[in-house]
């Protein structure tokens, strides 16, 4: 073995605490990228496989009825490779066990196969032609409810009670998350897709001959723009609700958004992770060799070149990189498996779906290489350039003298010990403002990591609490008169009732356009209110409309412009609408106006497609008995559901990644605060030998060490708190996409937390510290080096 790679295990033996800390540190931020990525490109792979095994469509339009020879010249669009036309219909379930009704959503199989948007047998078979109460109930809602092949189920269908027989279980591509109509979440337990024979469907639906849903596949290389527009004039005089693209499809939608918040979690931690790993290193290493400076002189004065010894100290810090990077691909790929598994529990596709790349540990290891460079690049090219024979002498000592705080009074109000403590971090200013950054970083890593919890709190309060007031949401089947909300508010137990329309429309702005749906609301409505950022209530009166913050982000408008509003449905009116308002709403983007006005619009009479109820939550039940009962009702949501399925879906995977980023920042804030506390203790033991000498007793020597970690950790505290807040920021704009948003709130609860984990770190590494002071050898550490 070489002289200096003995050299080298010997100075690792000596700072093992120090390496130890900048380890862990560097294995979070590893940890945390190949956590993210591998599960990221896991659930990529799996989802695009599926996609293509099972023919996934590219464009969906629905409308109310078009005779099958539309769907063929739908096909002979330029640019279209396949189209496949099919019956979907809603329908009420009376499941048992369940006072509420749950909605359901059928869909046509192909006679003879094929098609597009295949679905894949989980168990039992296809439903067999001349038996139409046959039907494959969706995986989600089937395992919700317990359901398998032989359950006999009770649906009504356009008003018609039918008995279903489950024969097989099943997925779709199109439904991997089973978003009921109306909401961003998915919900399994009260929404569930069927899958029926085409005749039989038809023959529920009325719809022998024709079609209400479109699915296209394209060619390689067309113009998706020009084939919506191009398809949306086909369908026009059908009732078309306006094409849309698989981005914008609902379950799409809902899993691309999760997949990015996925590619957020494995850039923004780990680069934090990394950089104070590599501030670490440059700091620890400095130290190194300012307390080496006669060792490397010597070296060099034996024949040793410089670039042997800078490589000399780049191993040293390469075997710290190499520990923590190994460390952090191990737990990285183990919290890999358990995350994977857990989106599959939402997600099920019926592929593998765990799979590590090699290019994630590539990347793992190139950034934890990268973050180690970069942190003993500047000190091991001062240690080349460091010529013998000044190496040979002493540092010069340092020259202390009243600071200005001194100068201004302060000295008089000071003890001797304080004295000091101020003269140090005056004499070395930048290593004080490093060592304060150090901290600061590792107080704003534990913020970030509680963020996710007050996020979603304010989200909760000010969406489910705030905002909406009702207790259920009714939809009828179409449109009916206004005096159908006095006939729901005549049901026992409904204690009010504030109707609503709902209709499909296209908003522009020049060329930026958005297909979603425009609600009228009662003015003064009290069931749903609608919010701004500060909760002030926002308005709807007149023509103008009142749209989500989000929306108007994407359009580029904002209160006092104008938008160009189609209508998909009806008579299609097509006319411009002043924003009047932006609401601030998390979930979904929408757009709303004064309900007379919208009918006045639509140039109908006095017209609503559904109402908000409240409910006395003793008669719960027989509200929900009366509205099974009626036939023209569509589906009935629930607040408490809606909530339930939030907090079953976005709000626990946000907290499953707060558990990680709170565990992995008490790892920085210990390895931080001790590092630096180490590194003061290592740099100044013969100072601090000299003062017991001179009659300093063991715990006045101790105040003047931790004096210096106190003061700069009080700086870094509020220093982190305000970089904590930024970096919330920044997640908040990463992770906001038009299904859901994250708001920026930070309670100050999570700011004392943090700052008391940081003085805990404080308080602990000082104990340590303290106890190398009273062991401190001051015969050893007074010995002169020369």
């Amino acid at each position: 073995m070489r002289a200096l790679d003995r050299k080298l295990i010997r100075d690792l033996g000596a700072m093992k605490g120090q390496a130890l800390a900048i380890g862990a540190v560097m294995a979070c931020g590893v940890a945390v990228f190949v956590m993210a990525r591998t599960t990221l490109r896991s659930l990529s792979e799996a989802r695009d496989r599926y996609y293509v095994e099972n023919r996934f469509g590219e464009v969906f339009a629905s409308l109310v009825r078009a005779p099958e020879a539309v769907a063929g010249r739908a096909a002979e669009i330029a640019g279209v490779a396949a189209a496949d036309h099919r019956v979907v219909q809603p329908m009420l379930l009376d499941m048992p066990g369940m006072a509420e009704p749950a909605v359901g959503r059928a869909v046509s199989l192909p006679e003879g196969g094929g098609g597009l948007n295949l679905v894949h047998l989980r168990s039992g078979r296809l439903p067999e032609a001349g038996r139409p109460s046959e039907v494959l109930v969706g995986e989600g809602f089937a395992a919700a409810h317990g359901l398998a092949a032989g359950d006999l189920l009770r649906a009504t269908v356009r008003g018609r009670r039918q008995n279903l027989r489950i024969v097989g279980v099943a997925m779709s591509p199109e439904y991997i998350m089973q978003v009921p109509p109306g909401s961003v979440f998915p919900d399994d337990r009260r929404f569930g897709v069927f899958w029926m024979g085409r005749r039989a469907l038809a023959a529920a639906s009325d719809m022998e001959g024709a079609f209400n849903d479109l699915t296209l596949t394209l060619s390689a290389g067309a113009d998706i723009d020009e084939v919506v527009r191009r398809l949306d004039r086909l369908l026009a005089p059908y009732g078309g609700g306006g094409a849309a693209t698989r981005d914008e499809q609902i379950s799409a939608r809902f899993v691309a958004d999760e997949l990015k918040g996925l590619r957020t979690m494995g850039s923004i931690p780990p680069a934090i992770f990394l950089g104070v790993a590599a501030f670490l290193l440059n700091i620890s290493l400095r130290r190194i060799l300012a307390l080496q400076r006669e060792q490397v002189a010597a070296l060099k004065a034996f024949g040793y070149s410089g670039s042997e010894i800078g490589l000399h100290y780049a191993k040293l810090a390469a075997a710290i990189v190499l520990v923590g990077a190994v460390a952090g691909g191990a737990l990285g790929t183990w919290m890999s498996v358990g995350m994977t598994a857990m989106y599959q529990t939402f997600y099920r596709f019926p592929v593998e779906t765990f799979a590590p790349g090699v290019g994630v540990y590539a990347a793992a290891g190139s950034l934890a290489l990268a973050a180690g460079v970069l942190g003993v690049a500047s000190g091991v090219r001062a240690t080349i350039a460091l010529p013998p024979a000044e190496a040979m002498r002493p540092a010069p000592p340092a020259s202390y003298r009243p600071g200005a705080l001194e100068r201004l009074g302060l000295r008089r109000l000071l003890s001797a010990p304080g004295r000091m403590v101020l003269r140090e971090l005056g004499r070395r200013p930048l290593k004080a403002a490093l060592t304060a950054l150090g901290i600061a970083f590792a107080c704003a890593v534990l913020v970030v990591g509680n963020f996710g919890k007050n996020a979603i709190d304010h989200m909760i309060d000010h969406q489910f609490g705030r905002a909406e007031r009702d207790d259920a949401r009714v939809s009828f089947v179409e449109a009916r008169s206004a005096a159908a909300a006095n006939e729901l508010e005549s049901i026992g137990g409904v204690l009010r009732a504030e109707p609503f329309r709902a209709v499909a429309a296209r908003l522009r702005s020049g060329p930026r356009s958005r297909q979603l749906a425009i609600t009228g609301m009662g003015e003064g409505g009290d069931l749903f209110r609608l919010l701004d950022a500060e909760g002030r209530v926002v308005p709807v009166r007149g023509g103008g409309l009142v749209i989500s913050a989000m929306l108007a982000r994407r359009l580029g408008v904002g209160v006092g412009d104008r938008l160009e509003v189609e209508v998909l449905e009806g008579e299609r009116p097509r006319r411009e609408a002043l924003v009047s308002g932006l609401v601030d709403d998390y979930t979904g983007m929408a757009a709303y106006m004064e309900l007379g006005a919208l009918n006045r619009f639509l140039r109908e009479g006095p017209t609503i497609s559904g109402a908000y109820l409240r409910l006395d939550a003793a008669q719960t039940d027989e509200v929900f008995a009366a509205l099974k009962a009626r036939p023209g009702v569509a589906g009935v949501s629930m607040k408490r559901a809606a909530l339930q399925s939030f907090l079953d879906t976005f709000a626990e995977n946000l907290l499953r990644m707060r558990s990680v980023n709170v565990l992995f920042a008490c790892v920085i804030a210990v390895g931080v605060v001790y590092s630096s506390a180490r590194i003061a203790f290592s740099e100044r033991g013969r100072d601090l030998a000299t003062l017991r000498v001179i009659g300093f007793t063991r715990g006045e020597v101790s105040a003047i060490l931790l004096g210096e970690l106190a003061v700069v950790t009080v700086v870094a505290i509020p220093l982190g708190l305000a970089i904590g807040y930024g970096l919330c920021a920044l997640m908040a704009w990463a992770l906001a996409t038009e299904l859901y948003r994250v708001p920026l709130v930070v309670n100050p609860a999570t700011y004392g937390l943090s700052a008391v984990i940081i003085l805990v770190a404080s308080l602990a590494s000082g104990w340590i510290v303290r106890r190398k002071v009273d062991r401190l050898d001051m015969v050893v550490a007074l010995k002169v080096r020369e």
